[in-house]
């Protein structure tokens, strides 16, 4: 993901949900619709979420240092998961606790031409900012269905606006629904169901960044197509014949770790094979560019030893 496409569609989530969060407490001030004191609340988490966002990203490109040798990459991944704590307990479980008190105690909707005008006005704000998100993501998927993009993304940035702009609408029907049938029935309940099924859906949306990010905490591989571009750009077929085994980590979204031991000729120098290291290293850099820490051991290869007389019942005995 390129640093300028995330940030790109994190700044257009940020104006849009701080134009939103105002437009919505002024709404609630008139109105008293819970619905619109919990998108407000919302909108206020996820703005909160776009600057944990954009700040992780500036701290990512510190230099690395002794203590920190792999460099800050990963503060990208720390910071995505703040945003899905942040939009658990601020945004889903404060909708959860104020949809409960509405339908305890309903009460009829004042002036309910200020929550309807902000909800559509919010709908057409959050709608620019989703495609936003959209077109930057659209550079990155592929073939990838929007699924697999926020699963297998390396960059916690664009899967995270993209989730919170489709929770943002989903949500603002869901608050437009509560405030029309309020309307409709005059039942304040309403109201409060629909900012329960808001704080239900931001919940759910929390839970599913969460997992996602700590997946990306732990350390994840290379992709499958890069693997297997480093794996055909180690081998030059003449020094570097094959490799034994490798292992891939991010050490951040655009920064590769590569460890591998590979087979060269038992009668090469310590001179030709330091060359083909060098070599392999280069060629390694071309073909996946974001390869950037690389550690590549010799050893001379050994066909697995068989027995003759193993059956295909019983396998042959080693060390």
């Amino acid at each position: 993901m390129s640093a300028s496409g995330g940030t790109k569609a994190i700044v257009a989530a940020l104006g849009a949900n701080l134009a939103i969060a105002v437009a919505k407490f002024v709404a609630f001030a008139f109105s008293g619709s819970s619905s619109m004191l919990a998108e407000g609340v919302h909108s206020i988490a996820d703005s909160g979420n776009q600057g944990l966002l954009l700040l992780g990203g500036k701290k990512a490109k510190r230099a690395a240092t002794e203590e920190h040798p792999f460099g800050y990459g990963r503060e990208r991944y720390i910071y995505g998961f703040l945003v899905s704590i942040v939009l658990f307990t601020i945004g889903g479980v404060f909708a959860l606790y104020e949809g409960y008190e509405k339908i305890k105690e309903p009460h009829e909707l004042e002036h309910w031409y200020w929550p309807v005008g902000v909800l559509v006005f919010a709908i057409l704000a959050e709608g620019f900012s989703f495609r936003t998100a959209i077109k930057e993501s659209n550079e990155l998927r592929g073939k990838q269905s929007w699924a697999q993009f926020v699963r297998r993304a390396k960059a916690p940035e664009l899967p995270v606006v993209l989730l919170e702009d489709f929770g943002a609408l989903v949500g603002l029907v869901l608050a437009l629904a509560g405030v029309g049938l309020t309307l409709a029935t005059g039942n304040g309940i309403w109201d409060g169901i629909g900012t329960m099924c808001i704080g239900a859906l931001l919940v759910l949306i929390a839970l599913v960044l969460a997992a996602e990010t700590k997946s990306l905490l732990l350390g994840e591989a290379a992709g499958p197509d890069q693997v297997a571009k480093i794996r055909a750009a180690v081998v030059d077929g003449d020094t570097v014949t094959r490799v034994i085994h490798m292992r891939t980590l991010h050490l951040g979204p655009e920064e590769l770790l590569v460890a591998a031991k590979v087979a060269v000729q038992h009668d090469d120098t310590a001179k030709q094979v330091a060359e083909a290291i060098d070599a392999a290293e280069e060629r390694i850099r071309a073909a996946v560019p974001i390869a950037r820490v690389i550690y590549l051991e010799p050893d001379i290869y050994r066909e697995p030893a068989t027995t003759k007389d193993a059956t295909p019942t019983q396998a042959p005995s080693g060390h």
